[in-house]
Order: C-alpha cells, then sequence, then structure tokens
C-alpha cells in the first residue's frame, strides 16, 4: 500500500493543472464553437494564403494522431476536417471559420514517409513562411499520440516553432486509449521536454476524441488565449 501512495497526489496535481479553467472560461469556449463551422480556404503557396483578418489557431501533427477527430470534436462537425483529404490538398494549409473571430488552420500531417523529398522541401518551405510572416497566428497546437508520446518526427515541427518564436502548445490524443497513471507519466515526459523550448506554452492539454476527454478544457484554452488577444 505505501508503495502506492506517493502516485496517487502525483496524478491528482497532473489531472487538476490540465483542468485549471473557471465555469466561465468552460462556457466561453463551449460558445465558441457553436458556430457554423465551414471550410473557407486552402493554400499551397504563400501567394494564396488568405488575408490575415480573424485570430487563428493552427493544429500540427504526426500522420494518423487524429487531427481531423480532433478538430471535429471541438467543432462538433462530424465531417469538417474531411475536407484536407481532397485529392491535391494533402500539403495544404487548410482554414475553417466558425463565422466569429476565429479561424482553424488544419496543417498537413508531417512523418508520411512516402512523401517525396521534394514535396517536404516544399512544405517545409511554405510552413516557415507562414509561421514567420502570419501576424495573426496565436498559437500552434502539436498533436502528439498519448500511447507514443514525442517522437524523433515531432522533433522539426518543434524545432521550426521555436524558431520562428510561435507560441505553441502540446495537445495529447487518444487518451482513452492510456492507462491514467501511464497518462499522467506522458504528461510529466512532455512538460520535461517543452521545458526547455522558451516558445512552448507549459501545461499539457490531455484529450480525446473517442468519449470526450479535455474536449471543454481545449475549447476554454482557446477562449482564454482569444480574450488575451483582443
Amino acid at each position: 500500500m505505501a508503495g502506492h501512495c506517493p502516485a496517487i497526489p502525483f496524478i491528482v496535481a497532473i489531472m487538476t493543472s490540465m483542468n485549471d479553467y473557471t465555469r466561465n472560461e468552460i462556457e466561453a469556449g463551449r460558445k465558441l464553437f457553436t458556430g457554423e463551422w465551414q471550410f473557407s480556404a486552402a493554400a499551397g503557396t504563400v501567394e494564396s494564403l488568405p488575408p490575415m483578418r480573424s485570430i487563428e489557431i493552427a493544429f500540427a501533427g504526426r500522420s494518423n494522431v487524429g487531427k481531423s477527430s480532433l478538430i471535429n470534436a471541438l467543432t462538433g462537425r462530424k465531417a469538417l476536417a474531411r475536407t484536407s483529404r481532397t485529392p491535391g490538398r494533402t500539403q495544404e494549409l487548410i482554414f475553417f471559420n466558425g463565422g466569429q473571430d476565429l479561424t482553424i488552420v488544419d496543417m498537413p500531417g508531417y512523418g508520411y514517409a512516402a512523401a517525396a523529398k521534394s514535396k517536404i522541401a516544399a512544405w517545409t518551405d511554405m510552413i516557415h513562411a507562414y509561421l514567420i510572416g502570419r501576424r495573426n497566428l496565436a498559437r500552434v497546437y502539436v498533436l502528439i499520440d498519448a500511447r507514443h508520446g514525442l517522437k524523433d518526427t515531432d522533433d522539426p515541427t518543434l524545432k521550426a516553432l521555436s524558431k520562428a518564436a510561435v507560441s505553441h502548445q502540446v495537445v495529447l490524443t487518444k487518451c482513452d486509449a492510456v492507462k491514467k497513471s501511464e497518462l499522467a507519466e506522458r504528461i510529466a515526459e512532455v512538460e520535461a521536454a517543452l521545458a526547455k523550448r522558451p516558445a512552448a506554452f507549459p501545461g499539457v492539454l490531455a484529450t480525446s476524441s473517442e468519449d470526450g476527454t479535455g474536449i471543454p478544457e481545449l475549447r476554454a484554452a482557446i477562449a482564454r488565449l482569444l480574450a488575451e488577444r483582443r
């Protein structure tokens, strides 16, 4: 029994820090995503980027990390992010708007070995130009599979964000597939790694598009971000 006691407050502390939002912020987050979210633009080059109007948040992550599912869960639309699966758009930034002062940017999944090196290089250059030149980009949420944690394929993206001095925060996905004790350890591991990156926002958000875990908190985090930018 004594051997298990130290883990309990540790887990509680981790889960509490994840959910440190007021009722008003949770409600603000809910309202923020009640609009009729729709595809608004796609950009494969810097020249084709839409005008900078509303505040933007972007979602990045490895292929198959659950990015589309998370965007759909946030917006309450079952198939919104499928727009990015349209042929020819796999290497583009996809923009969604819900009628309020917020635009979601779906970034192409990275770490896909079958992609040609020339395409990867072109995508990398375009993304870097987007990151350093998009004044209305408030934050990039980097999605990490909770079952695996940070991988070497995540490093280039995190380095690019740090180099561009873009605020970014890690969001763990598929947390329903991980035991609570393992999740607490995973969060601690990721937070320790991010502590070395000045542009990384402290704190990791744990989510599951499958059972809705963490979705209200992520919405609240985005609502808080927008309130701070206004």
